[in-house]
């Protein structure tokens, strides 16, 4: 099996400039023979390369075409966001920004010989560090439109001071709502989805594979980025492991990526090193001990089983254990790769007494030792100071508040990709991932349907489920009804104010981020409560079920957040039975399952049939009766003309 050597090296020297969360700027075009290739970078891509090498690092390989969308050339321009994985273990997601352009080869002053077409299209991109997706956007289509006026793509010292000027302003200053939201509107999303948007929000606690589908990618990548807006502090801190994949380097790797039977015991052991120095796993990613920070991250895939039996039998008594999916197919998304508890935390590292906090602690055991004994760790409350206080995560790495808050989602193998080219389609089958929320605008990847669990269609609004059985965990209940109802009503009736975009106030985007983050606080305290079948049931029996066997929740539940101690265990929402209920519960009906539609369809036909026939009836009798009123009078005016002459 090839084996991939993960480079560790720093990002490309930046002594020219100020070090800040920008770590590139790429210009990516395409070339009538080579295809989409990137032509400048500042600083290079791979260290000593010039600015117009051509070469790209193995673990973005894939950035041509995320920068220059499929499709591109329908549209005069368009916006892309995606997400590249880390060149080195101590660092996390790299996001991606890039605005696209094409011009006519003939408005060029400086026409270089590889252009051949009648147009030439290009893409501005920014490497950054920090999630800050609109505010990036707003900057670089404004440097965009400014380089494609140059008409000559030779000048480049715009985007070199694009680079010092981002560094500059965004560098030092800490993530806030303001920023991270810019451009993401949850208004819109609810005016679209209605109370569909509740089904895409569990959709994502399940941890399923979700793929969206739009074109133009702005569309795409800006609805899917406003649904994970909804839950609390998910774009600040909560997708800094959302990109862990192996980029493949050939179609034969495809046969190596193949799912190899697990033992007779069903489990791969991974040896637990004492003396803090790990080895090296050159085929997955790096694990290391007490020299790496505490840190230890495992990232084995399936296919590497046989490799690593032999080396890590000797400490099976001591290591940890990876149990694999209970269901192999492409199908299965159910989150049987691992479970946490609090023992994982004993490091070897801090025997000497040293409490440390142990970022991306990713251990995993069986899912039969998911229920201990051991007494949890607790996460004191932080001290209300007027603004959120995030601290590191013991066990999942993410920065969380005092509520755990972001949930582990996009963590061990769970992607977020809110824009994937049609090179990464392998992706949606790997075994090693447990799976993913992504956006595409290329029609294959819908076609393939049982590659995912769920399709949003994102022009007609539908949220397509395949399996009947997640449809049914998916259901949701009357106060969840009441909830969507409540959203709905609030941003309907204020849709035409636009002073409520960006604004706390009842409708608008942050007050709807606001209802998310009450109800999964909600959900979240009533958990804990000894006798919580009736507060549970509110939130739906099979879909708390389910979700109690997801990672994030395993990973949220393995540490005590004495602040929920504050939060009203029910649900926003409950309360007895009503007639309005019931008016909701039909009009839900009718309006997201097939037999619904088809009797809406039906009554919307008959409703036309009726009219219509009955226009055509009225037409007849009204036409019979006016010609019976001519013949009347004809006849009347003649006898009174006979009657006339027999008078006289």
């Amino acid at each position: 099996m090839e084996r991939r050597v993960r480079e560790h090296s720093d990002p490309p020297s930046r002594s020219s400039g100020p070090r800040g969360p920008v770590l590139h700027i790429a210009v990516v075009g395409f070339h009538h023979k080579k295809g989409c290739q990137v032509e400048f970078s500042y600083p290079p891509l791979i260290p000593g390369e010039g600015h117009d090498s051509h070469s790209l690092p193995e673990e973005w390989k894939y950035l041509p075409f995320l920068a220059l969308p499929d499709g591109a050339h329908n549209y005069q321009e368009d916006t892309v966001f995606f997400h590249l994985p880390p060149r080195s273990e101590d660092r996390g997601t790299v996001y991606g920004v890039s605005c696209y352009r094409q011009i006519e080869a003939k408005a060029l002053k400086v026409r270089q010989a590889d252009i051949t077409r009648e147009t030439v299209q290009k893409s501005v991109c920014v490497l950054s560090q920090l999630p800050l997706y609109g505010l990036l956007q707003a900057k670089l289509q404004l440097i965009t439109h400014a380089y494609f006026e140059e008409k000559d793509f030779s000048q480049i010292s715009i985007l070199k001071e694009l680079y010092e000027h981002m560094n500059s302003s965004l560098g030092g200053s800490p993530l806030e709502g303001s920023q991270v939201y810019l451009g993401l509107s949850p208004r819109d999303l609810v005016l679209q989805f209605r109370h569909k948007v509740l089904i895409l929000f569990k959709l994502i606690l399940l941890e399923k594979k979700v793929l969206f589908y739009i074109s133009p990618v702005n569309r795409l990548v800006g609805a899917l980025m406003t649904v994970l807006s909804l839950f609390p502090g998910m774009i600040e801190h909560g997708l800094t492991d959302c990109s862990q994949y192996r980029p493949r380097k050939s179609v034969s790797e495809d046969v190596g990526q193949q799912y190899v039977p697990p033992p007779s015991d069903g489990y791969v052991s991974l040896s637990s090193v004492e003396d803090g120095s790990l080895g090296k796993e050159e085929d997955g990613q790096m694990m290391s001990g007490c020299e790496d920070g505490g840190k230890s991250k495992i990232d084995v895939p399936l296919s590497q089983t046989e490799d690593n039996v032999s080396e890590t039998q000797a400490s099976k008594d001591t290591g940890q254990h990876l149990k694999p999916p209970s269901r192999t197919s492409p199908e299965s998304s159910e989150s049987d790769w691992e479970t946490l508890d609090s023992s994982i935390l004993e490091d070897p590292c801090s025997k000497e007494g040293e409490a440390t906090a142990v970022g991306r602690q990713t251990e995993i055991f069986p899912k039969e030792t998911a229920v201990s004994e051991s007494i949890p760790i607790t996460v004191q409350p932080q001290a209300n100071t007027g603004h959120t206080v995030f601290v590191p995560g013991l066990i999942s790495g993410l920065e969380e508040d005092q509520y755990g808050m972001p949930l582990a989602v996009f963590t061990k193998g769970y992607l977020c990709l809110p824009y994937m080219a049609l090179q990464q389609h392998h992706l949606l089958s790997d075994v090693t991932i447990r799976g993913f929320v992504a956006g595409a605008t290329n029609i294959l990847f819908r076609q393939q349907r049982h590659l995912s669990d769920a399709i949003v269609e994102i022009e007609e609004a539908l949220v397509q489920v395949h399996d009947p059985d997640l449809r049914k965990v998916l259901n949701p209940t009357t106060a969840d009804l009441r909830f969507a109802d409540f959203l709905v009503k609030h941003v309907t009736d204020n849709r035409d104010d636009v002073f409520l975009d960006g604004t706390g106030w009842e409708g608008g985007d942050e007050w709807i981020r606001a209802q998310f983050g009450s109800y999964l606080h909600a959900l979240l305290a009533a958990t804990l409560q000894p006798d919580s079948e009736k507060l549970l049931s509110d939130f739906g029996t099979t879909f708390v079920a389910a979700w109690k066997n997801t990672h994030n929740y395993r990973v949220w539940h393995s540490n005590k957040h004495p602040a929920l101690a504050e939060v009203n265990p029910s649900h926003p929402f409950q309360g007895q039975y009503s007639v309005s209920d019931v008016k909701l519960r039909l009009s839900h009906s009718v309006q997201n399952s097939e037999r619904g539609k088809k009797i809406g369809n039906a009554m919307v036909t008959t409703s036309r049939n009726v009219v219509q026939t009955g226009r055509a009836v009225g037409q007849s009798v009204g036409g019979a009766l006016t010609t019976a009123k001519s013949a009347m009078s004809s006849w009347l005016s003649t006898f009174t003309q006979s009657t006339q002459s027999l008078g006289e």
